[in-house]
């Protein structure tokens, strides 16, 4: 493992490697850090850029881009009182008050310390969990897969949103649209109307580019137009010694960091949950276990060493189901596993096998990633603080172009073009319907995976269904979802009735 490791620091200390990881937390902050841009927009938008690179170049650039974003969300959070990033709704409760008492300084340096920390957690775990899963991993078979990708299209569908209808019916839609064009195992044209070019289906760039970067460029514009413009707050980096808090702060931290990193490292490795809700459930776990409670809401650096802990500690976990079994856990995961499949790779545990030195580059790149991100951000204050008054009619033009170019330089059709934006506008009608996106990503990337394995497990058990319930895994997993189904529909049930009581009341 450790002479793996070290030859992956061999490789991204080379020259191409380093300049792409430096360039890529740096865009990655930018992207956290003004709102209405996010990690997802990021990769998206970057991920035609990584056609020409070799899969080490192109994999470190993007794991810069989510290590730089996931963080940069704390400067907004801070400066604006306005979260970057969902991953930073939390930061904002004690980053105001203190920017207001002129603490700004201090809770920029807290959060990027302990962003720092929880990501090295993160990933030393993703570094010792992942290798050992692969290797169970390895004895699954088709009725196994099938049973992991319903558990996960289930899982995502009910808990990416308050709604279990709104999520299934988004991993649904996502599920059939996988669906279109040649099918896998009898080669049968399916729902192309007579068009070749939905022959080959929808490529999942184009899928990611349209969803998530076209339909929130449209969100923003709509947003821009009622937006009032807010001040930037201003920071002085002078007399400022080291990160501008004391050491003894510090080791005051360290039972609450830990705590919030292993909170968002749990909450990162199940599917569907995310960031979002890891910095949120990290605060209010620091507030209750604080001697001081009446603290919070008035400027206390637990409550953001908590949540920037937690939101970044979830990047490893995040990245442990992708690299293991080839499942993404959220919108970025998503991506990154465009990534790897853009360089004929196939995320799963034959990948710690066949392409070992690839997955230590990727952790190294982490690492590094993790180190620059440490310094850009804190030292770079000056810099991003006037990259958030840039106005976003200059930004959104922009975005847009760059989304026409990735888009038409996949393949060099004009319906790829078309195709981002119907898939924009289809994601803007999400966002209208209150419908998350996450579940229709992984529907559209699951879908495949569990069509197939399902026909392969038939074909194995003679057309038996009960091949899969005798099979363990695959069992288990396929109990777990319908509990989860029934869990969520026994909830809705149960909160109705003081629903309606509350409406009489009304």
């Amino acid at each position: 493992m450790f002479e793996l490791l070290l030859g992956g620091f061999g490789a991204v200390f080379s020259l191409e490697i380093l300049v792409l990881v430096t360039v890529g937390v740096a865009v990655g902050i930018v992207f956290g850090a003004v709102p209405g841009l996010t990690a997802v927009m990021a990769i998206a938008l970057c991920l035609p850029l990584t056609f020409t690179m070799g899969p080490a170049a192109g994999l470190s650039l993007l794991v810069a881009l989510y290590i730089g974003a996931t963080s940069g969300g704390l400067i907004s959070a801070i400066l604006l009182k306005i979260p970057g990033t969902p991953s930073s709704i939390a930061t904002t409760f004690e980053g105001g008050p203190m920017m207001d008492k002129g603490e700004g300084i201090k809770a920029l340096g807290v959060g990027v310390v302990f962003s720092f920390l929880g990501t090295i957690f993160s990933i030393t775990a993703l570094i010792f969990i992942a290798p050992w899963l692969a290797k169970v991993a390895l004895s699954f078979g088709p009725h196994e897969y099938f049973g992991i990708a319903i558990f996960s299209l289930t899982l995502i569908a009910t808990l990416s949103t308050g709604s279990m209808v709104k999520g299934l019916f988004a991993g649904a839609i996502g599920f059939a649209i996988s669906t279109v064009g040649i099918a896998p195992v009898d080669a049968v044209r399916r729902f192309t109307f007579g068009i070749p070019n939905l022959n080959s289906g929808f490529d999942l760039l184009i899928v990611l580019v349209g969803v998530f970067a076209i339909s929130e460029i449209i969100k923003v514009a709509e947003a821009v137009r009622r937006e009032q413009k807010t001040a930037v707050g201003q920071v002085s980096m002078r007399s400022i010694k080291g990160f501008g808090f004391s050491m003894k702060e510090f080791f005051e931290q360290i039972p609450n960091a830990f705590r919030s990193a292993s909170i968002g490292l749990g909450i990162g490795i199940l599917p569907g949950i995310g960031a979002g809700t890891s910095n949120l459930v990290a605060y209010i776990a620091a507030k209750k276990r604080s001697k001081h409670p009446d603290r919070f809401g008035k400027g206390c650096i637990d409550g953001i060493v908590a949540p920037e802990t937690a939101n970044n500690a979830g990047i490893g976990g995040a990245m442990i189901p992708l690299l293991t079994l080839g499942i993404p856990g959220d919108a970025v995961t998503a991506i990154l596993l465009g990534g790897f499949m853009i360089h004929g790779i196939q995320p799963g545990p034959m990948l710690f096998v066949s392409q070992g030195e690839l997955v230590y580059t990727i952790f190294a790149a982490l690492i590094l990633a993790s180190v620059l991100m440490l310094v850009l951000e804190f030292w770079g204050l000056r810099i991003f603080v006037k990259l958030l008054a840039v106005p976003k009619h200059i930004l959104l033009p922009i975005i847009m172009v760059l989304c026409v170019v990735g888009a038409f330089g996949l393949s060099s059709r004009i319906f790829d073009v078309w195709s981002i934006v119907v898939f924009g506008l289809l994601g803007y009608g999400f966002v209208k319907g209150g419908i998350p996106a996450a579940p229709f990503i992984i529907g559209f990337i699951l879908g495949p995976m569990a069509e197939t394995n399902f026909r392969r497990g038939l074909m194995l058990s003679d057309g038996n269904f009960m091949g899969f319930l005798t099979s363990p895994i695959a069992g288990s997993f396929l109990g777990l979802a319908a509990a989860v189904i029934a869990w969520q529909v026994w909830g809705a049930f149960r909160d109705k009735p003081s629903k309606t009581a509350e409406i009489l009341r009304a």
